[in-house]
């Protein structure tokens, strides 16, 4: 079947699955599933022989079954009717209690489609096809395809763990990773920058079997604690040719700020969960649900606090090889905000060359009314002298509108800031900013000059607002709505976080 024919059909169930009250992100659940056991299926099978084993159905105690049949595609695609859909549940429950890939991939997994014709529908359409013969860039862009459409649905919250593809190729573009070297996210959601890398080290360097070995098994490492998207996560890197069906499988689900795990890597690209609080639910003695700040205490970090973007910098940091690499997503607060923000970037600037900052524009994120910057830096080693000299900025947000749908992000968007930013030599830039020049994008300001800012802020913007001023030039009535709300829904979630704040004392 053609590329374009097996894409189409994929999409046409999942609509029709969803007017049956199927959602894309359960949906998308059982792909995984079931493309994963398939794709098994066929390892078993010549040319490949792979001599996979699955385990026979287990009892209500999680013991196998001598007498019981197997939890692979060949018993799972023979069934029919209601005998279908309860083995289809037993074979989840049991696949859920494996170890190794297996287990990460079915852990808590369930049965979403009911009905037992249109979950045949789905077997019959992946059971046509050869999955190990397409190519990784077509398999790739089906699921890329289903994890981005999962985002859109605001209901299911996906969004916050799918970063705008557009963004993650831009910064994979100035840090360049190069081959033979690690890359990690500590909060890896769906996968995103560990594929752009693998694209950009592939397309960039002609690899040797050695090299190729390393990128598949040996350079990625992550973490994400959300069961669902560790399976998607883990799903669209093997559909990438990232990982083995038999290996052990490189997503921890456990929380990477609890404590330093003693691993380094050469670089780290991420983009922490929004949310400026950690936080766990108990119940008290009273028996109320109440939510309580979470803060790690942990001796590598500078400070203790329970604002998880400045927890998730100081373990970046920590994450790092002496002379690795960071680009990093944070919302302003950490660009500015007093006490243990204070210190954190004084202790950044200090022990890392803190030397570029991307200012993004709102409407880019699937959560509304996030503003966001990029920050890269460089781990050094102990030092009297503070490592940072002076740091580049580049606002692509004053006078800058986007939408998800109308007018998305793109990489053309952003072609400008990967040129001034100069990867083969960033200390030999240019600002496009000056005295006679005062709407360039690119300006750099001192360490100095920071360090006499008000709480040492690196919440730095220069432009004129065209807006304020120029009001026969406004954007699109359409984009300016969309602003609006965007702030209105920024503005309620900041209260709910102070209100929540305010019920947990």
């Amino acid at each position: 079947m053609a590329d374009s024919n097996i894409i189409s059909k994929i999409w046409n169930l999942a609509n029709v699955l969803r007017d049956d009250g199927v959602g894309y992100g359960d949906y998308l659940e059982q792909i995984t599933y079931l493309l994963f056991l398939k794709m098994a299926d066929e390892l078993n099978k010549p040319p490949y022989n792979k001599g996979l084993k699955f385990p026979r159905l287990k009892d209500a105690k999680g013991k196998e079954i001598a007498t019981a049949e197997i939890c692979d595609w060949e018993t799972l695609s023979s069934k029919r009717g209601a005998e279908l859909e309860t083995f289809y549940s037993r074979l989840l429950r049991t696949l859920s209690t494996e170890k190794g890939m297996l287990g990460q991939i079915f852990t808590k997994s369930q049965n979403k489609i009911q009905d037992p014709s249109k979950l045949l529908r789905v077997i019959d359409m992946i059971d046509r096809e050869e999955w190990n013969l397409m190519g990784a860039d077509i398999k790739g862009k089906i699921y890329e395809g289903l994890l981005e459409k999962n985002a859109e649905d605001t209901k299911s919250g996906a969004g916050q763990y799918f970063t705008p593809r557009a963004l993650i190729q831009t910064i994979v573009a100035c840090v360049q990773p190069q081959p033979m070297k690690t890359i990690a996210d500590p909060a890896c959601g769906t996968g995103g920058f560990f594929l752009a890398a693998y694209d950009w080290i592939t397309e960039n360097h002609a690899l040797n079997r050695e090299e190729k070995e390393f990128l598949k098994n040996s350079t990625f490492h992550g973490n994400e604690i959300v069961a669902n998207t560790r399976r998607m996560c883990l799903m669209n890197l093997y559909l990438h040719n990232i990982g083995e069906i038999e290996g052990e499988p490189f997503i921890s689900p456990n929380d990477s700020l609890i404590s330093d795990d003693g691993k380094r890597y050469d670089y780290v690209l991420a983009n922490p969960p929004f949310g400026r609080k950690s936080s766990m639910t108990i119940t008290n003695e009273k028996g109320e649900v109440v939510k309580e700040d979470l803060s790690y205490n942990r001796q590598d970090f500078w400070e203790t606090t329970s604002n998880k973007q400045l927890n998730f910098l100081q373990h970046i940091k920590t994450q790092l090889k002496i002379n690795g690499e960071a680009a990093v997503v944070l919302p302003d607060n950490v660009l500015f905000e007093g006490g243990a923000g204070e210190e954190v970037r004084k202790q950044l600037m200090k022990t890392a060359e803190l030397h570029t900052i991307l200012r993004l524009p709102t409407g880019i994120f699937y959560r509304p009314g996030v503003k966001a910057n990029v920050l890269f830096f460089k781990n050094k080693p102990a030092s009297k002298d503070a490592w940072t000299k002076e740091i580049w900025f580049y606002d692509y947000r004053t006078n800058v509108h986007h939408t998800l749908k109308q007018k998305p992000m793109t990489t053309e968007n952003l072609k400008e800031f990967v040129k001034l930013y100069n990867s083969e030599n960033i200390y030999k830039r240019k600002e496009t900013w000056s005295e006679d020049n005062p709407d360039g994008r690119w300006r750099k300001y001192s360490y100095e000059e920071i360090l006499e800012r008000d709480k040492t802020s690196l919440d730095i913007f220069w432009l004129r607002d065209k807006s304020l001023t120029d009001l026969e030039n406004l954007p699109d009535p359409d984009i300016l709505a969309a602003d609006i709300i965007e702030n209105l829904e920024s503005g309620l979630g900041s209260f709910k976080e102070i209100m929540e704040t305010i019920d947990g004392e």
